[in-house]
């Protein structure tokens, strides 16, 4: 089994009320979709051009 490493990130409190909302009987968890977002980011070039490119967040304090 791989090692996990442990971070402390913010999310944005909205979308993460939603996403607890959307996924609530469903088998995808924050770290599932984390993983597998990392994952596809470092593989799929275009799934990687369209994060770098996408600016739907409202600009706070932090780096979106």
């Amino acid at each position: 089994m791989n090692k996990a490493k442990l971070t402390s990130v913010k999310i944005l409190e909205d979308l993460y009320k939603r996403f607890k909302a959307k996924t609530v009987n469903t088998k995808m968890t924050l770290q599932k979709l984390t993983n597998r977002s990392i994952d596809l980011y470092l593989t799929d070039d275009t799934y990687k051009n369209k994060l770098e490119t996408y600016d739907n967040l409202t600009i706070s304090g932090s780096n979106l």
